[in-house]
């Protein structure tokens, strides 16, 4: 074999063992510029920068890191109180307002019962106390009395005697009584009932609630004793012709 083709041939493998050394050169550049990117444990300076520097920039950025996740908690727990509070509120308006109306609906059943037990006793007092209506012998008694108590609804004064001894000195117990002679009756206005009464003086002394008939031995006698009373002072001072 030739010299040169030796040569070529060693020259060929040298220059393939230079290549694999470059790239393995280049694979340990790359993996000390990985290394440079996470601090060791033995301090050794890589690219310029050292580790002291690097677990600085750490150390800051977990600073934020709590800082930010603190403030965030605060926020929330800012977020719950205020929730609270609403809830506390909500819930006392609400009580407050059950309160009210259990308050209002107690008055209310109260005022009910109240009312039916007032009803009840004015129900048991009709029941209890029923009110008769008092009724009149249709004679002269009956008539005295019933006139004395009209006169007493209207203050008119008067006694069962002075009223008996007056009607029978007039008109002897007669209601339809009538007086043709004496100066009434000469001017037209005789004297008539049980009191003799005339007309104009029956009509100005007329007591409500009797009747207007002169001749009604009631209507006689309150009309007579209301007369009296203003003239007189009561039918009772009254002994002649009046």
């Amino acid at each position: 074999m030739p010299k040169n083709v030796l040569n070529r041939a060693h020259s060929r493998a040298l220059t393939k063992q230079g290549k694999i050394a470059i790239a393995g050169v280049a694979a340990l550049g790359a993996a000390a510029v990985a290394l440079s990117a996470v601090p060791g444990n033995t301090g050794t300076v890589i690219n310029g920068a050292p580790v002291a520097d690097a677990k600085v920039a750490t150390g800051t950025q977990l600073k934020n890191v709590k800082g930010t996740v603190t403030d965030q908690l605060a926020t929330e727990s800012v977020k719950l109180d205020t929730f609270a509070a609403q809830k506390k509120a909500a819930d006392e308006a609400a009580a407050s307002k059950k309160a009210a109306d259990a308050a209002a609906a107690a008055k209310k059943a109260a005022q009910e019962r109240a009312a039916q037990q007032t009803a009840s006793r004015s129900t048991e007092r009709l029941d209890i106390q029923p009110v008769a209506a008092k009724t009149y012998a249709d004679n002269l008694d009956g008539w005295i009395r019933q006139a004395l108590d009209i006169m007493k609804q209207h203050n008119i004064p008067g006694s069962y005697s002075g009223l008996h001894r007056n009607i029978m000195r007039e008109s002897s117990g007669n209601p339809m009584a009538i007086n043709n002679w004496d100066i009434n009756a000469i001017n037209g206005v005789p004297s008539k009932g049980l009191l003799q009464v005339i007309q104009p003086t029956f009509n100005s002394y007329h007591v409500s609630g009797t009747s207007w008939n002169i001749y009604d031995p009631v209507a006689n006698i309150t009309a007579a004793a209301n007369y009296a009373a203003h003239r007189y002072g009561s039918m009772d001072n009254v002994n002649s012709a009046y």
